[in-house]
């Protein structure tokens, strides 16, 4: 019996090495083995059969070279019935055919799938949902066809074996439902929408000249991620029963905490410019995006745009039709001077050194800041943006005065040393001066109406920053270069009339190029039509 129970061990091994070696002979290749590695130790019949194989003499002699039999692989038989003691979990299967024991697990699925699974998330927050909204499903009838061949293969010694052990103690397939994982995570992700408690950041604002700091909370919110997975796990043993399972909770930390805010004490840089030229309009605006501004947080790392701080630029926000630059001319607009406003925080921010993102000079020059110290903001396409890229948080104030001054002032911890200074310079690299007038013409004003603009003078120029350690320069870089288009003296001129006498000679004066000859012959025009209408009166027309 032992010499018998030998050649069938070695026969076992040998059929899955041929079986290995067939595969491989197959697919042309055995790369995942390593020649005398893999067979260290082996009879040098096995590595000669190995060697067949390498060198794509394939497998068709395999058999011979191991003296075994090798068969092409066919699809088992489903017929007959499973032997006695044989369940898949507490069914039994004694005396089924493969149909009848597939329908069996299938029917105890499908009354499993009533079963209540609840979710415990945040506080008394839960939902329950049955186990077929979960995707429950069963699909392993590979375990029933290996319960249909239980006791019937092998060789008679090892069917015989089987069937005792089988008769002495039952032989318990599990039943491997499986669960849509997909739905199980947008249930967890809507419980997170319904029950997340989001942390808040304690804040800070002045009043009287102190610093008045206002307390955040902790929050709670459920990991997704780690819930589905404990979900999943609890599900691997699911017998039908309800359940409840406790989704995973954490902490949500506020990210500014009023231990990082108390750290706030020094000014570390500051800028003003004046608007008292504005008209009430502007300087509605200007005091608008100022107030908008103020009392901004930027936490370590945090990038702080204007466009997003500032806007909509909408009357329910705040703002006023007034006169803005757009491609070389002014126009009216909503928010009109809120560029003085991005301005004034640009040269605040290059004084506190944290880093310029995002900076953009205006079409033409500007009145309140020098040469290339402007930054300008045109909807999303122009912003300003700056990133906290200190270890401390910054706040930015902003106030204006009632002698219409913008002041910007950042504060957060000074860690430059006190005999380093830090200032700025303008150079101007070129001048181009218009030439000529642009006239416009405006189909929609009335014939002989007229608008003027200024001429502005085009420059190219640059900023510098320079770094003094106790009054000596030690470094000069260039910050930005600018470039300011020249703009002609302009004017936009009606032509809207139903005298085309009027119109031909109003024409021939646009078509001169001469701002000069338009007005005079819109004043001729004019002393015509007064004429005219003197005429008329005289004569009781």
């Amino acid at each position: 019996m032992k010499h018998n129970n030998g050649r069938i061990v070695r026969y076992m091994i040998l059929a899955l090495l041929a079986s290995i070696f067939v595969f491989a002979a197959d697919n042309k290749s055995v790369k995942a083995f390593s020649g005398d590695n893999f067979f260290a130790g082996a009879t040098g019949l096995v590595k000669d059969a190995y060697e067949k194989v390498q060198n794509g003499t394939g497998g068709e002699d395999l058999g011979t070279t191991l003296n075994i039999d090798i068969e092409p692989t066919v699809e088992k038989d489903l017929s007959g019935t499973i032997m006695n003691g044989i369940y898949f979990d507490d069914i039994s299967m004694s005396g089924k055919t493969y149909d009848e024991a597939v329908k069996l697990i299938r029917d105890k699925v499908q009354s499993m799938g009533d079963a209540q699974i609840t979710f415990n998330s945040i506080g008394e927050g839960r939902v329950s949902v049955t186990a077929h909204e979960l995707g429950l499903e069963w699909d392993d009838t590979s375990l029933v066809t290996d319960a249909l061949y239980a006791g019937r293969s092998g060789n008679i010694v090892e069917r015989y074996k089987e069937r005792k052990d089988i008769e002495h103690d039952r032989k318990v397939y599990p039943i491997n439902v499986r669960f849509d994982r997909s739905i199980i995570e947008s249930i967890v992700k809507e419980q997170g929408d319904l029950y997340n408690v989001e942390a808040v950041n304690a804040t800070l604002s002045k009043a009287d000249g102190d610093f008045v700091i206002t307390p955040g909370t902790k929050g709670e919110k459920i990991d997704t991620n780690a819930s589905v997975s404990r979900i999943m796990s609890e599900l691997d043993s699911f017998t039908g029963e309800d359940i409840a399972i406790d989704l995973v909770v954490v902490e949500d930390i506020p990210k500014a905490t009023e231990e990082d805010l108390e750290k706030i004490h020094d000014v570390i840089g500051t800028f003003r410019t004046s608007f008292k030229t504005s008209n009430a309009d502007r300087s509605g605006n200007v005091r608008n995006g100022t107030r908008l501004v103020n009392g901004t947080v930027l936490l370590p790392g945090d990038t702080f745009s204007m466009y997003e701080a500032v806007s909509p630029f909408t009357e329910e926000n705040g703002y006023y039709l007034a006169g803005s630059y757009l491609n070389g001319m002014v126009v009216e607009s909503l928010g009109g001077g809120i560029c003085q406003v991005s301005t004034t925080l640009y040269n605040a921010v290059l004084r506190a050194e944290l880093e310029v993102t995002e900076r953009h000079n205006h079409s033409m020059i500007v009145s309140y800041v020098d040469l290339s110290g402007d930054a300008a903001i045109s909807g999303t396409s122009k912003d300003f943006k700056f990133t906290n890229n200190t270890d401390y948080p910054v706040y930015i104030e902003g106030i204006t005065t009632e002698d219409k001054q913008i002041v910007f002032t950042l504060y957060g911890v000074e860690t430059r040393p006190s005999n380093r200074t830090v200032t700025y310079e303008s150079e101007q690299l070129s001048e181009t001066v218009p030439e000529g007038d642009k006239i416009i013409v405006d189909p929609s004003a009335p014939l002989g109406s007229i608008s003027t603009q200024s001429a502005h003078t085009g420059y190219t120029g640059k900023l510098w920053k320079i770094v003094t350690v106790d009054g000596k320069e030690v470094e000069r870089t260039e910050v930005n270069r600018s470039t300011y288009l020249p703009t002609p003296r302009t004017a936009t001129v009606g032509t809207a009339t139903d005298n085309p006498a009027a119109l031909a000679m109003l024409q021939s004066a646009i078509d001169t190029g001469s701002i000069d000859a338009v007005k005079a012959t819109i004043g001729e025009l004019n002393n015509a039509a007064a004429a005219a209408a003197e005429a008329a009166a005289a004569f009781g027309l």
